[in-house]
């Protein structure tokens, strides 16, 4: 009887597990580099044919009775508009969280992140743009934003995996300038890669948002009122010219960030555990999937695609733009500001997380298809965004480990205060805590 009794209550555990494990940052960057690896050995294989026809296989329906809906997308197409949805929506709602009860909340301890975050972000474009013009192509211009991107799944997986021993403070430091960064590139796929804009969609998409905000708000939201409000909010964000993704971001910013109606977590904590398992185990692997399957043995081979001008432009944008962005915005400001890093963290750690910012892939490649969409530049700049992003993190992980085999003084951070460090990357209260 006893055994009977405790078989039911295995199956939800074991499906708990399985979310939890999903939700990891180590797992979700295994299983985008996993993806993507796929990707690029099926689109230089043999059948290559087969991964190409897959891609651009069409579903979905272009009108609804006499209603034009445009809804008639390639795989790949749904996987960078569609998917990327979902995590772009957990993205609005950790940024919510930060903004209102996290690192973001207090403007003057998040200054130094924040600014940093700017800095990697122009920094990079200036290179990017520099590079270009001095090879003479500026043909792929459009695509100055494609290296000021930071993946966070990545970024933080990789600290996770070689920054145990260091302190926990450097995983916010990073945390707070990867979701600043995303903010930034929210703002630059809104206005800069949005050709023409249907008002009355937009006013339909926000119509939706309202609607959502309402009743996430209210003491039992549903899911089946929920779903169906994101689902007509995404489709009118997409009928409106915008890019579809930015609905993520709106519905995930209604999600109150604060405890309501005496539940002992807020929604945004509540929602984000919920989703993520989706975001991380299906769209994003998913989206990198279809979106890292460049051939290098068609056309003029490797070489044609290895040596054009967008190659060196976006990797040096991300491997060196990124840690020259990041190092000298926050050299600066410490000095001429009263602004200083969180305690426990010296410029030193900031080498790692320069390098770790200089992971782009899932942003990097979706500007990527914004900017050129299938023409010359495409697939250089794909190969550009892998390549530089597996650099970039071998980097980070040998430099996070020379930071943590080095001795620490009891003011890292030069602020004249003995620094109160309590948590360190890997220790079980981080692990609770994250």
């Amino acid at each position: 009887m006893i055994s009977n009794a405790a078989a039911p209550a295995s199956a939800p555990t074991r499906i708990h597990r399985l979310k939890t494990w999903i939700s990891r940052e180590t797992t979700g960057g295994a299983l985008l580099i996993g993806a993507a690896f796929l990707a690029l050995l099926w689109a230089n294989s043999p059948w290559r044919e087969s991964y190409q026809a897959l891609s651009d296989t069409v579903v979905g329906p272009a009108a609804i009775g006499s209603l034009p809906v445009h809804l008639d997308l390639s795989l790949a197409t749904w996987a960078a508009d569609g998917l990327l949805a979902i995590f772009f929506f957990v993205v609005g709602v950790e940024l919510k969280q930060e903004f209102v009860a996290g690192s973001l909340r207090n403007p003057k301890e998040a200054g130094v992140p924040m600014i940093a975050a700017v800095g990697g972000m122009a920094v990079p474009a200036l290179i990017y743009v520099g590079v270009l013009l001095a090879f003479g192509e500026p043909s792929a211009l459009h695509g100055w934003a494609i290296p000021t991107a930071t993946d966070i799944a990545f970024a933080v997986g990789v600290l996770a995996i070689f920054g145990r021993g260091l302190p926990a403070a450097i995983r916010t430091f990073l945390l707070t300038l990867a979701v600043v960064d995303d903010l930034l590139a929210i703002v630059v796929i809104a206005i800069f890669y949005t050709s023409e804009i249907h008002w009355l969609a937009l006013l339909g998409t926000l119509v939706c948002v309202g609607l959502f905000w309402w009743h996430v708000r209210s003491r039992t939201p549903r899911w089946f009122v929920l779903l169906p409000l994101a689902v007509l909010a995404w489709v009118l964000m997409h009928a409106s010219g915008v890019h579809a993704t930015i609905a993520g971001v709106l519905l995930g910013f209604t999600v109150p960030a604060l405890a309501v109606h005496g539940e002992a977590k807020s929604r945004t904590t509540q929602y984000e555990h919920r989703v993520k398992p989706l975001s991380s185990g299906f769209a994003l692997p998913v989206f990198a999937f279809f979106a890292a399957g460049v051939s290098l043995v068609d056309g003029d081979g490797p070489g044609a695609v290895i040596g054009q001008p967008i190659v060196a432009a976006i990797a040096a944008g991300l491997v060196v733009g990124k840690l020259a962005g990041v190092l000298g915005t926050t050299a600066l400001i410490t000095r001429i500001t009263p602004l200083r890093l969180p305690d426990g963290i010296g410029v030193r750690d900031l080498l790692p997380v320069g390098f770790l910012a200089g992971i782009g892939f899932t942003v990097s490649l979706l500007i990527s298809e914004l900017s050129f969409d299938g023409s010359e530049h495409t697939d250089g700049a794909k190969i550009a965004i892998l390549g530089a992003s597996v650099l970039a993190a071998i980097l980070g992980g040998i430099s996070l480990r020379w930071d943590a085999r080095r001795a620490r003084t009891a003011d890292m951070n030069l602020d004249g205060r003995a620094d109160d460090i309590h948590d360190y990357i890997g220790d079980a209260k981080d692990r609770e805590s994250h």
